[in-house]
């Protein structure tokens, strides 16, 4: 059986985390301050939090600026440079897909 697709802002999901529901309820849950924040020093996702605090937006897919910087300043370090740009154009494609 398939995972259920979480629908993030970032058009990431966080049911493909192997963190999910180990060690994070998931970026909705935890108001954009997933697991990861803590090992970069952040108090809270950049991405979520300009989408939500700054352009008071429900995902990414309504912003001109999409894709900006904010999602390229952090990269997964259990992903190669390939992988990355992959997951990259796939949160893409699946933020500009929604209404």
């Amino acid at each position: 059986m398939a995972k259920k697709k979480i629908d993030t802002v970032c058009g990431f999901s966080c049911s493909d985390c192997d963190h999910y529901k180990k060690e994070c309820p998931g970026c909705e849950p935890t108001k954009g301050k997933p697991f990861w924040t803590e090992y970069v020093g952040i108090d809270q996702c950049p991405i979520y939090e300009c989408c939500t605090t700054i352009k008071n937006l429900p995902h990414c897919g309504k912003c001109p600026e999409l894709v900006c910087e904010r999602f390229t300043r952090f990269k997964n370090p259990e992903m190669t440079d390939e992988q990355a740009a992959m997951a990259l154009a796939a949160a893409e494609k699946e933020l500009r897909s929604r209404k």
